[in-house]
């Protein structure tokens, strides 16, 4: 078993989770709240990783993070190392592949918060920010928690992104997923097998967790029933 591929794959998950939690919510909050007509268009934005190929994406990726691309140039000027074949590139194809999975439950959950609570609030003198965090954060959490380990888990298992982005290189870019592939692609059935094994494991805690999450609060998506 590659235990620094799954080293990797958890570090990128927990990474990725956090990213579209701090990135994701603001713009799910503007898609729950917005009544711009234009809105759909940005919907589907957000939801295209869902329906494009990860190869697609991947592709469209390394040539704006290459040295004639959008990003390759400034990130290399600022940081000293090119962004294909590192980790920081794994994470932001990570961040824009699973962006629906955090920003879609995100944004059925915020939207399904009653607005005459947001306006009584309002009412009594409590700010926007201050109602946000004490009223919409805790009604909308069994949603958001959803969002938070969808990701996670959808980055975890992420192939064809990962390896157009990162390469196979071991210790670096190497994850869990493309560790499994190499150890088929070797006939080495048994260590394929202990990796499979780890990944099942981590993804059915994550659905306990999201029914866990619906028990508690109401449907996957942060929706009450």
């Amino acid at each position: 078993m590659d235990t620094a591929a799954l080293g990797l794959s958890l570090r990128l998950a927990a990474w990725t989770t956090l990213l579209l939690l701090v990135l994701g919510l603001p713009l799910a909050a503007w898609l729950a709240q917005t009544r711009w007509r234009l809105k759909f268009l940005v919907e589907a934005l957000v939801a295209l990783p869902l329906v494009l190929p990860p190869t697609v994406l991947g592709f469209y990726l390394l040539v704006a993070m290459g040295p004639r691309g959008v990003l390759g140039p400034a990130f290399e000027a600022l940081v000293g190392h090119s962004l294909p074949f590192s980790f920081a590139g794994l994470l932001l194809g990570s961040v824009l592949y699973s962006l629906p999975f955090a920003v879609q439950p995100f944004t059925v959950a915020l939207a399904g918060v009653d607005r005459r609570l947001l306006e009584a609030s309002w009412c009594l003198g409590v700010s926007r920010p201050r109602t946000f965090l004490r009223v919409v954060l805790p009604l909308a959490f069994p949603g958001i928690l959803s969002g938070m380990v969808l990701t996670f888990a959808h980055t975890l298992g992420e192939f064809g992104v990962v390896l157009m982005v990162g390469g196979n290189l071991e210790g670096r870019t190497r994850t869990a997923s493309i560790a499994i592939y190499d150890a088929v692609q070797a006939l080495d059935y048994a260590s394929a097998g202990r990796t499979s094994l780890v990944l099942l494991g981590v993804s059915f805690t994550v659905l306990v967790l999201t029914y866990g999450a619906r028990r508690a609060g109401g449907a996957p998506w942060g929706v009450r029933s």
